[in-house]
């Protein structure tokens, strides 16, 4: 399996990963961090300390640690099937 890397980010598995609200709609959710438990089309719900909060995507932005390199990505990106978006061809920036 590829290594989850701030370029592939957006189309890799994110269940696992250590994340936390960095921005967004809802300004009590900023404080929200912990592990992703389970990923949905529209949703991320993150475990923080035993508590499972339930974080729409296009309504935040999150920071992900990779081993210790932080990645912000806004949740608009990450909408989709999570089965769906690992398929997805990267967009061309030119």
């Amino acid at each position: 399996m590829t290594p989850v890397t701030a370029e592939n980010i957006t189309r890799h598995e994110l269940i696992g990963l250590d994340a936390r609200i960095s921005g967004g709609s809802n300004k009590s959710q900023k404080r929200i961090k912990g592990i992703i438990i389970n990923e949905t089309r529209n949703t991320l719900t993150l475990n923080q300390k035993g508590v499972d909060k339930i974080i729409a995507k296009g309504d935040a932005s999150f920071i992900f640690n990779l081993g210790g390199t932080l990645v912000e990505v806004e949740g608009k990106n990450l909408i989709g099937r999570p089965e769906d978006r690992v398929k997805k061809k990267p967009k061309r920036d030119w």
